[in-house]
């Protein structure tokens, strides 16, 4: 496949690198000394399954410099997709599928409004990757999965395309005929997670073991999926449950990403996770009390170190 990487952090730097080994045609959009180090010294790859190194890698700031590809991988962080949408537009040939592989419920809805709906495969992706320096991508455990598919089900030969590609890479991947679905279940915990864990400054261990923080967990999921439910999303109505019986499951030091941007002045994606619930449930006319205190409450973070100096 002829795939183009819209966002090399992460996400798009792990996942566009193991494709690449893989023997498909990868190329990458990158920015700042990212760009600049990839540009001199290739990407790497530090990886409990295998690092991996790419010494030349096709590398850009404008994906305009491309010819048009027959995927757009998509991961830049969700207050650049508008932009980025727009920037990608010149790949986007005929047959082009563009996957999101971003935190998120809103993020298809702005692709959809500026690539069109045919252009846009549901997406996505369960990793712990960052950058560690630039050019160097770090892969914090063995967890490396994608599952995409097409909004109305259907069995498309771009999703077996990619699908075999991900075979090839070495990548666990799945096909489903629900992504919507799918993606609001992530959604469910993602928000519980990340508001929880960035608003009590913990990693998740304490915040399930005590009782008042744990019922506080469960509501804000809870309300995640009243509002999916109210907008035609079939999740099962005890689905908060499921998710924090899930949670007992994963590492006591287990956090979220914007946790870590917290931590680290950065800024948050909070408009995306408990905001879009709020701003969602306001226009449904569904009560989100526990989300609304998370990103009133947040609100003095979100644009991080640097925009609270401005």
């Amino acid at each position: 496949m002829r795939i183009a990487v819209m966002g090399t952090g992460g996400v798009g730097g792990y996942f566009g690198a193991r494709l690449a080994e893989g023997g498909h045609d990868v190329a990458f959009v990158a920015r700042g000394r990212h760009l600049q180090a990839l540009r001199e010294n290739g990407l790497r790859v530090l990886s409990p399954l295998g690092d991996l190194t790419l010494p030349d890698v096709t590398v850009t700031d404008d994906p305009a410099e491309l010819d048009p590809v027959d995927l757009v991988l998509f991961a830049v962080k969700l207050w650049d997709t508008e932009q980025a949408a727009a920037q990608v537009a010149p790949l986007v040939g005929e047959r082009t599928a563009v996957v999101s592989f971003q935190n998120g419920v809103a993020k298809d809805e702005i692709l959809r409004r500026v690539l069109g709906d045919r252009h846009v495969m549901g997406g996505v992706c369960y990793i712990a990757a960052s950058i560690a320096e630039p050019g160097v991508i770090r892969h914090a455990n063995t967890l490396q999965r994608l599952v995409f598919g097409e909004y109305d089900g259907t069995a498309s030969a771009r999703t077996a395309a990619l699908h075999d590609a991900c075979v090839d890479s070495g990548i666990d991947v799945e096909v489903s005929d629900r992504i919507e679905q799918t993606i609001w279940e992530k959604f469910v915990f993602l928000v519980g997670l990340s508001g929880t864990t960035s608003l009590a400054r913990t990693p998740i261990g304490p915040i399930r073991d005590e009782p008042r923080a744990r019922a506080f967990l469960r509501d804000v999921m809870d309300e995640v999926v009243r509002v999916g439910r109210a907008q035609g999303v079939a999740l099962p109505e005890d689905y908060a449950d499921d998710r924090l019986a899930f949670v007992d499951t994963i590492p006591a030091t287990m956090s979220s990403s914007m946790h870590h941007d917290l931590e680290h002045g950065n800024r948050l994606e909070l408009a995306w996770l408990s905001g879009d619930v709020v701003a969602r449930a306001a226009d449904l006319g569904v009560a989100a009390p526990a989300n609304r205190a998370i990103a009133d409450i947040l609100s003095v973070h979100a644009a991080g170190a640097a925009g609270r100096a401005g």
